[in-house]
């Protein structure tokens, strides 16, 4: 589902990732799922390889299920390293 975006937008700096929101139960911040398709090595098999990131949230606007674009900032906190973009 969500591949890294080479294109960036003229606001941020960083890439953009898109995935699904799987928590939303800290204030101002959301656990965001991104999956994407790896080949294997070997084999040559595409097989979904998913990564959590927690992403910040001001405003606790987006809860579980919804899909967002998370983006690369400034560290926020000791695990809050992107930032949730409309």
């Amino acid at each position: 589902m969500a591949t890294k975006k080479t294109q960036k937008n003229k606001k941020t700096k960083g890439n953009i990732l898109k995935g699904v929101v799987v928590s939303d139960k800290m204030d101002k911040t959301v656990v965001v799922s991104v999956s994407r398709f790896v080949k294997h090595p070997l084999y040559g098999k595409f097989y979904k390889v998913s990564k959590k990131y927690k992403a910040h949230d001001e405003g606790n606007v987006h809860k579980t299920g919804d899909k967002v674009e998370i983006v690369e900032t400034r560290p926020i906190s000791k695990d809050k390293r992107f930032k949730v973009i409309e």
